[in-house]
């Protein structure tokens, strides 16, 4: 059985996240796409468009010198909504973290408009990104 249309396109931009290729994670962000990055540090909040969420991404790989990478285990989808379960990592000098985590997401008309990255540890999360 063929996995739904918006699995496929989920499981797109982790590869493309993965081979740091923006463009194509631009591509498929709605240009008024909500990402919610989770926890109490300097990254957590709100991003609310396109370059934002981008801007997030970079953040993510500069403050990890390039480590930071997810793991994908499994997409689940429907015609609103996918799920990725995940693990999470990355280090920074003799610092790292690794945390499983679900990340949800609305996809409408083959973008993504809301995204939610649900950690098994926030507190740790939040310890590595200070």
């Amino acid at each position: 059985m063929a996995e739904h249309a918006n699995a496929e396109i989920f499981r797109r931009g982790y590869a493309a996240f993965q081979a740091g290729d923006l463009d194509t994670v631009r591509s498929l962000l709605a240009g008024d796409v909500v990402w919610h990055n989770p926890g109490h540090n300097h990254l957590s909040g709100d991003y609310t468009g396109v370059d934002a969420a981008i801007g997030l991404f970079v953040k993510l790989f500069e403050e990890s010198g390039g480590t930071f990478k997810v793991e994908v285990h499994d997409v689940l989808a429907n015609d609103d909504h996918a799920v990725a379960l995940v693990t999470a990592s990355a280090s920074k000098g003799d610092a790292s973290f690794a945390s499983r985590a679900a990340h949800v997401v609305h996809i409408r008309d083959g973008k993504l408009t809301e995204s939610w990255f649900i950690g098994e540890d926030e507190a740790a999360a939040d310890a590595f990104w200070g």
